[in-house]
């Protein structure tokens, strides 16, 4: 039979006239503008975007415990059980990393530390959903790996301080924290002002504004990821729920109207019915984001049948989806057959909520099939992996000498070469025509 589409992506309206903004464009006139006028054009786009000029962007240490004090204890309470969590997980990643120092030999060592980024950058969206998990996620992990600062911004909502999400920030170790959103905070981060210290790193998802100065920021600062709109992709057999299949697709659509949530299935029937009932599922009316959901579903929602547990596999791949959840017989087969993922769910105990919002493991990962060639936001990221090396034999640098010189000519890279020849002379006694001749001129200055 081959594959079969029981639903595409389509086209929406709506959809191709906000993409007719010249993200771009607006991008880099609000970054060019703040390396201009530094806090006076970051204070000028945040009352122009988010309607927001406080008499200082920072928070004080006063501004945070009113913060904390207005956080119910419930939410306080399980922010730090999420955080435990996450640390754990992050403290594990960091244990696996070891330096080293190794004599490849006699006299000849090489070594490895990882060493923490100095000042990292950490924006926690805000606008439709107070994202207080990347606040875990992005502040947190970095303060695992060592980092010794990190500068928080988060935007106001509606006007007013996201109580919880700066508790979570706080909580998470951030050193400062600006009310500050979108593009004119990753931006006054990565160029520096006259209030707000410049970062070395940038990490944590945003709208495409914050995606798109992130791009045009890499290489002056280093970035976490190049990140898109959120990705589920679901792979299931015939032994999958048909209910917990929909609610999870519907789970990632309420992120926003461009969310992909896909389902590859050996099971047509499985195939027909979640369509019926995500359908079903989306009229309902106690769903505060049925119409952002339903709007994604719409446009980017897929559903696919194939005939076979390798060509689910494969097509898998493929998708190279930022969350994949597998609902088979045997999930865990997914760990040697899939290699293009951001993050694996495994059966139908876990969910891509889970790695949201509280399970531990990060939630800024790949999208729009860059996980073929990266993985999320993990310690590792705000790690610098540095080499160094010293020579201790007569010996050995002589010996190295004589290599470095002939390697180095067969490059023609004749200044390398003397590097080396110099060695060669001191230690091993060569004799070495430019070197004697440089000797006889610099004797007689």
């Amino acid at each position: 039979m081959g594959r079969q589409y029981l639903k595409e992506v389509t086209s929406l309206p709506g959809l191709k006239a906000a993409s007719s903004v010249d993200v771009p464009a607006i991008v880099r006139e609000v970054i060019e503008s703040i390396r201009g006028d530094g806090d006076a054009a970051v204070r000028k786009y945040s009352e122009k975007f988010d309607k927001w000029s406080p008499p200082s962007f920072k928070l004080s240490q006063a501004d945070i415990d009113a913060a904390i004090a207005n956080c119910p204890k419930q939410t306080l309470d399980d922010i730090k059980e999420v955080q435990q969590n996450v640390r754990a997980f992050a403290e594990a990643q960091k244990g696996s990393l070891k330096d080293f120092e190794v004599e490849i030999r006699p006299g000849v060592h090489l070594g490895q530390k990882n060493v923490p980024i100095d000042h990292v950058g950490a924006y926690i969206p805000g606008g439709r959903y107070p994202l207080l998990a990347s606040a875990h996620m992005t502040i947190l992990t970095a303060k695992v790996a060592g980092v010794k600062n990190v500068t928080g911004c988060t935007p106001p909502i509606n006007g007013k301080i996201p109580f919880s999400t700066v508790a979570a920030m706080h909580l998470a170790g951030a050193d400062e924290i600006f009310l500050l959103g979108g593009v004119q905070a990753v931006a006054a981060m990565a160029i520096g002002t006259e209030t707000i210290q410049k970062v070395d790193f940038l990490a944590g998802p945003g709208n495409a504004f914050v995606a798109e100065g992130k791009r045009q920021l890499f290489g002056e600062v280093g970035i976490d990821l190049f990140a898109g709109p959120t990705e589920i992709l679901i792979l299931a057999d015939q032994s999958a729920d048909v209910f917990t299949v929909a609610t999870d697709l519907i789970s990632q659509a309420e992120h926003g109207p461009d969310t992909p949530a896909v389902l590859i299935t050996t099971c047509a029937e499985l195939g027909r019915k979640t369509i019926e009932t995500v359908n079903r599922l989306l009229t309902a009316s106690d769903l505060s984001t049925g119409s952002v959901a339903k709007t994604s579903w719409d446009a980017f929602g897929e559903v696919i049948i194939v005939d076979t547990m390798d060509e689910l596999w494969e097509l898998g791949n493929q998708y190279a989806s930022e969350h994949v959840q597998v609902f088979t017989r045997t999930p865990r087969d997914a760990l040697e057959r899939m290699t293009n993922y951001g993050a694996l769910f495994l059966g139908e105990k876990t969910c891509v909520s889970y790695g949201d919002k509280v399970i531990g493991t990060n939630h800024v990962l790949p999208t729009r099939t860059t996980s073929r060639y990266t993985g999320g936001l993990w310690v590792g990221k705000y790690l610098k992996t540095c080499t160094y090396q010293e020579v201790t034999s007569d010996q050995a640098s002589g010996d190295l000498g004589r290599l470095c010189g002939r390697a180095a000519r067969a490059e023609n890279f004749e200044a390398h070469a003397r590097s080396g020849d110099l060695r060669a002379n001191k230690y091993k006694k060569d004799q070495i025509k430019w070197i004697e001749k440089s000797q006889k001129t610099t004797s007689s200055l």
